[in-house]
């Protein structure tokens, strides 16, 4: 299968993934789960906004709502920790991360103070 887009599943991760987003609904869905995945991860990596995803994905609606209801209801962190757990086995080492780095930066403040200017134009007329 060729991939048009740099941001497109492999085989070897759809196949990973495929069973958290074909859930029990109770009806078939219309719309193939991996385009839909895969607009998802356009938008990601490209920063596009939802409304301008290329035509060759689904409607940007459809996209928008799955991600939505997924972000929602705990799949796309499903789908992360399975993505990750691949790449980590892949790489040779324990599919959960044992270490964690948190970075942090100071930011200086200057407190805003001194007097009040006013524009009030009969403030502003010197009194005779």
């Amino acid at each position: 299968m060729e991939r048009p887009y740099e941001s497109d599943l492999s085989d070897a991760q759809w196949e990973c993934i495929e069973d958290l987003v074909y859930f029990g609904t109770g009806r078939k869905a219309r719309i193939d789960r991996r385009c839909i995945v895969n607009a998802i991860l356009y938008v990601a990596r490209t920063g596009c906004q939802w409304r301008q995803l290329p035509h060759d994905f689904p409607n940007w609606s459809t996209v928008y709502s799955c991600y939505h209801r997924w972000a929602w209801n705990g799949v796309l962190d499903k789908i992360h920790a399975a993505l990750r757990d691949q790449v980590r086995r892949a790489a040779g080492k324990s599919p959960q991360p044992t270490a964690a780095s948190v970075d942090s930066q100071s930011v200086k403040t200057v407190a805003k103070g001194g007097s009040r200017v006013c524009c009030n134009a009969a403030m502003m007329e010197p009194s005779s």
